[in-house]
């Protein structure tokens, strides 16, 4: 537990850090932070656009999906916000970086994601919050202590899955030396289609997103039991099950490790 809170202790230092040195060019910050909200804007200009058209997509109406994809969006800048480390971590293999970090006596996931803290994702969060307020002053969920325990949870797995995306996009760069696009299909192409209910894609696409990369675990099933279409108090808790895709991100980090051959930059 000692050993634990330490750890906690100077990644909060490393984070400090990163916003001491972001906050030395202000105008800079802000125009990011608004830049960030009006990309996420776009995105919100779309569904809203759609819904003019068409009043229900597959069952789920306007505010619900605001719902969904609010939550999806948060979860999604959290994960950036605090492991970006992993995300930007191709540069620090090509460079050599990982060298240095490799020979300090500290645990090198924790050194990794301390490198990089992306405060400007405040903006995409704002937006996130902000359709998910009016998501809920839309909507006619009834709310309890259970379905706001069910958010929060949400959130956690979430980001979770999110960051345990990013680590196995880490480890691939042991091997490749670069980051691999394709990797934004599950990262960036989450976001965008996790914008909408995953169950409205079909049985395959919901099987594959249970079992192999849970995004339906922080999201479509939990949503379903927020909106009251199931009671089932499972459904509650699968975004704390989705927890376990850290593991196998863990492994493959770990083993990608013993097998890092420096790039003599």
């Amino acid at each position: 537990m000692e050993k634990m809170w330490k750890a906690v202790g100077l990644y909060m230092r490393y984070v400090s850090i990163n916003v001491r040195c972001v906050m030395q060019y202000k105008t800079s910050f802000v125009l990011t932070v608004v830049g960030q909200f009006l990309v996420s804007f776009t995105v919100f200009l779309g569904i809203f656009f759609m819904f003019q058209r068409f009043p229900q997509v597959e069952g789920f109406t306007y505010s619900e999906v605001l719902l969904c994809f609010s939550v999806m969006l948060l979860e999604f800048s959290l994960a950036e916000m605090f492991a970006r480390g992993f995300d930007a971590f191709s540069g620090m293999v090509r460079k050599g970086e990982f060298d240095r970090i490799l020979v300090r006596p500290r645990n090198e996931i924790l050194q990794v994601l301390g490198s990089k803290f992306e405060l400007t994702r405040i903006g995409r969060m704002a937006q996130a919050v902000v359709m998910f307020v009016y998501g809920i002053a839309e909507s006619e969920v009834r709310w309890s202590f259970s379905k706001v325990l069910t958010v929060l949870f949400m959130l956690i797995g979430g980001t979770a899955v999110f960051t345990g995306l990013f680590m196995i996009y880490a480890a691939l760069c042991f091997f490749t030396l670069d980051g691999l696009e394709f990797m934004n299909v599950f990262t960036d192409g989450a976001r965008e289609y996790g914008k909408y209910p995953i169950g409205i894609y079909g049985k395959k696409m919901l099987l594959f997103t249970t079992f192999i990369i849970p995004y339906a675990l922080v999201q479509y099933y939990p949503l379903l039991y927020v909106l009251g279409r199931r009671t089932e108090r499972i459904f509650m808790f699968l975004p704390l099950l989705a927890c376990w895709f850290l593991l196998p991100a863990g492994i493959l980090w770990k083993f990608g490790v013993r097998h890092y051959k420096s790039s003599g930059s």
